[in-house]
């Protein structure tokens, strides 16, 4: 249960974190045009067909001693970001930031610009036209990208496997606990918690799904 929780906490915060950082980025790229964008959308995308083990090494070398991590992590006394609480969540914005972006930009260019044009005419500025007008009509691309990314991150594995390890109460996420009990043959336990997060990703598909229906558009 430990682990449910590290990973529900781990959950909830890379998905508040990235829903404020792929509000603007979303936000741009699906309304302006400019050499090179196709090269941000790709890197953007790059962790839905980059292999895990391979983005979490890199992640490793950058948060070790040796990277920007480890400078970082001497402001405050210590000598690396990885294998701690802070490295699992920088990892996991990394690994799921397309999995937010891409539905709030599809949400974007359906909605358009014209909305907020409207308000402009009605004297309102652009953050009052954007937090009144455009985030309610945004509002089944949130839940989309918001369930999709709370998701992803909940069964992550190979990422926070090659920057947190398996340090029980700071670092074992449940995919990795149920890894270790499947190797020590407690299926028991596996069934548990492989269950609970059967229940969980289903219920983040049916939000999903139900909101696209009420929208009558696609958000992924």
């Amino acid at each position: 249960m430990d682990a449910l929780l590290l990973t529900l906490q781990l959950a909830f915060f890379s998905t508040l974190i990235l829903l404020l950082l792929a509000t603007p980025l979303a936000w741009f790229l699906a309304h302006h045009q400019f050499k090179g964008k196709f090269l941000v959308e790709a890197l953007i995308a790059l962790p839905l067909v980059l292999p895990p083990t391979v983005l979490g090494f890199y992640l490793l070398i950058a948060l070790g001693p040796e990277g920007p991590g480890g400078w970082l992590a001497n402001l405050w006394g210590e000598q690396t970001l990885a294998f701690s609480f802070t490295g699992l969540l920088i990892g996991s914005i990394i690994y799921s930031l397309p999995f937010v972006v891409q539905p709030l930009q599809n949400g974007f260019i359906l909605i358009g610009k014209k909305p907020l044009e409207v308000a402009y005419t009605l004297n309102a500025s652009f953050w009052d036209g954007f937090l009144n007008v455009i985030l309610p009509l945004a509002k089944p691309a949130y839940i989309s990208a918001a369930t999709l990314g709370f998701a992803h991150t909940l069964g992550e594995f190979g990422v926070v496997l090659m920057i947190g390890g398996n340090i029980p109460n700071e670092t074992q996420v449940i995919s990795i606990a149920i890894f270790e009990q499947v190797e020590s043959l407690q299926y028991e336990q596996a069934h548990l918690l492989s269950g609970i997060l059967l229940t969980i990703s289903f219920v983040m598909l049916a939000i999903i799904y139900a909101s696209r229906k009420q929208s009558k558009g696609p958000l992924l």
